[in-house]
C-alpha cells in the first residue's frame, strides 16, 4: 500500500512533464526570430528552452495567454492590469519593481527604482563604462539650480514690480532675495529683502514638486519727486 501511494505522484509528475514537452514540439532553431534585448542579462530561452527571448523591463507588458508569454526580468514582478485597460490582452500585466523608492547611483544620478538602476548598470557595462551601484536610498544630492529664473522687468515709476523664481536641489533649497546696492565708496553690496522696507513683500514656499522651492517678491516703486 505504501509503495503504491508513493508511485502515484511520480507517475503524475511524469505525465505532466510529458504533456509540456509534447505541447512545445520539436525545437527548430531556423524558425526562431532574432532578438535584440536592452541588455544581454535579459536574454533567456523561451518556456520550451528553444528560441531566445527578451525578458520585460520595468513598465513593459508581461503575462498573457499567447504561445510565448512575456516574462519579467530580475527583481521584477508581473502585476495584473485592471479590466478595461487599453490594448490589454487576457491575463496580461505590467512589470513592476519588487523594491519601491528612489535610489542614488554611484554615477551621481537618481533612479526611480533599484530595478531602473540595475538596467542602466548593465547597459553601462556592455558599453565599456563602469558598473553603477546604489550609494543610498533617496535622490542624489546636487547644488541648487533654477527651473524658472526671474525675468527682467521694465515698469513705470510708481507701479508694482513682481518677480518669481523656482529652484530645485537636494536637500530642498531655501530661497532668499537680495538687492544689489552700492556703498558710498562705490563697492557692490547685497541687501537682504525685505529688511525694514515697508514697500516690499517676500513669500517663499515648498513646491510645486518634490525638492523644489518657489519664491516671490512684490515691490511698490517709490515715485520720484
Amino acid at each position: 500500500m505504501y509503495f503504491s501511494v508513493c508511485l502515484f505522484p511520480l507517475l503524475l509528475a511524469l505525465k505532466q512533464s510529458f504533456v509540456i514537452t509534447a505541447d512545445c514540439g520539436p525545437c527548430s532553431l531556423q524558425s526562431c526570430e532574432p532578438v535584440v534585448c536592452k541588455a544581454p542579462e535579459l536574454q533567456v530561452k523561451d518556456d520550451c528552452g528553444c528560441c531566445e527571448q527578451c525578458l520585460s523591463v520595468e513598465g513593459e507588458r508581461c503575462g498573457g495567454k499567447a504561445e510565448w508569454r512575456d516574462r519579467c526580468g530580475p527583481g521584477l514582478v508581473c502585476m495584473s492590469q485592471g479590466q478595461g485597460e487599453e490594448n490589454q490582452s487576457e491575463g496580461s500585466g505590467i512589470c513592476i519593481c519588487k523594491e519601491d523608492g528612489v535610489v542614488c547611483g554611484s554615477n551621481g544620478k537618481s533612479y526611480h527604482s533599484i530595478c531602473a538602476l540595475h538596467l542602466q548598470s548593465w547597459i553601462a557595462l556592455h558599453s565599456g563604462k563602469d558598473r553603477i551601484h546604489k550609494l543610498r536610498d533617496g535622490e542624489c544630492t546636487f547644488a541648487p539650480m533654477f527651473t524658472v529664473t526671474p525675468k527682467n522687468i521694465h515698469n513705470a515709476t510708481g507701479a508694482q514690480v513682481y518677480l518669481s523664481c523656482e529652484v530645485k536641489a537636494v536637500p530642498t533649497p531655501i530661497i532668499k532675495w537680495r538687492k544689489v546696492t552700492e556703498s558710498p565708496k562705490g563697492s557692490k553690496l547685497l541687501e537682504e529683502l525685505p529688511g525694514d522696507r515697508v514697500n516690499v513683500a517676500i513669500q517663499v514656499r515648498g513646491g510645486p514638486s518634490k525638492h523644489k522651492s518657489t519664491g516671490w517678491v512684490l515691490g511698490e516703486v517709490i515715485q520720484t519727486s
